[in-house]
């Protein structure tokens, strides 16, 4: 694994607010050396700079703000944070992962962000929750209906966590889906919805089957909520997935 292990900003989220320039180097002296951020928006000169003075590389960044802002000027705030994966975190209606022609209008959505994409270099991505699994369109997981309506240059980020609680084999679908994986979301915890996350190799998750069955895709660590101190269940959870690499 050549890629550096990342960390989702979305995790340290109220930190932060408080104080960006601290929580970043704290990530870094964790050993993280790349970074996932959620709001491309947000001072993207000031982040660059403060990411480049720690070595940290930007895998991708979450970008909502492409449903609701004019794309050029979010394209250009990703373009000065440093990073060509651009990844759409939900925003779009649950329901429309329960039929085909929601499907299919989903993937018009994303294939059309991808096409505007495409001028300044960048792809597409989509992040899934348990509402794009728990749903069965014609015998399958929703999310693989929808992946074979994407075009060819947009790939999906699998949150692997919120995976198995919508009901998948994760390392199953990841094997099926695995030509249009490029990013995981590597999370554990007690696999039940509205429980706070552990760090990665303390929970429930088989994260070695898991990270076996793509091994080419960005690591990427995430609590989104977390009952005990975060930035130890990020060390841990970089400690964890460093000795993996090692085995």
């Amino acid at each position: 694994m050549t890629r550096p292990i990342s960390v989702q900003l979305y995790t340290v989220r109220d930190e932060l607010a408080a104080d960006r320039d601290a929580v970043l180097t704290r990530i870094a002296q964790i050993g993280y050396r790349a970074v996932e951020p959620y709001d491309p928006t947000a001072d993207p000169e000031g982040f660059r700079r403060v990411a480049d003075d720690l070595g940290l590389t930007v895998s991708g960044t979450h970008a909502y703000a492409l449903l609701s802002q004019e794309p050029a000027r979010v394209f250009d705030a990703i373009a000065t944070v440093g990073t060509d994966k651009v990844i759409i975190p939900g925003g779009i209606a649950e329901e429309e992962f329960t039929t085909r022609d929601g499907l299919a209008r989903t993937a018009d959505l994303l294939n059309t962000l991808g096409e505007q994409a495409a001028p300044y270099g960048m792809r597409i991505g989509y992040h899934n929750h348990w509402w794009e699994i728990e749903p069965k369109v014609d015998g399958r997981h929703a999310i693989e209906v929808l992946a074979d309506l994407l075009a060819p240059q947009v790939f999906l980020e699998i949150d692997t966590y919120w995976a198995a609680v919508g009901g998948a084999d994760v390392p199953a679908l990841l094997g099926r889906l695995s030509e249009r994986i490029d990013a995981l979301h590597v999370k554990d915890g007690p696999g039940v919805k509205g429980e706070p996350h552990v760090a990665v190799g303390a929970g429930v998750m088989p994260v070695p089957q898991i990270l076996a069955a793509a091994p080419g895709a960005w690591r990427i660590v995430e609590l989104d909520e977390c009952a005990t101190d975060v930035f130890a269940a990020l060390a841990d959870s970089h400690a964890y997935l460093t000795s993996l690499e090692g085995s």
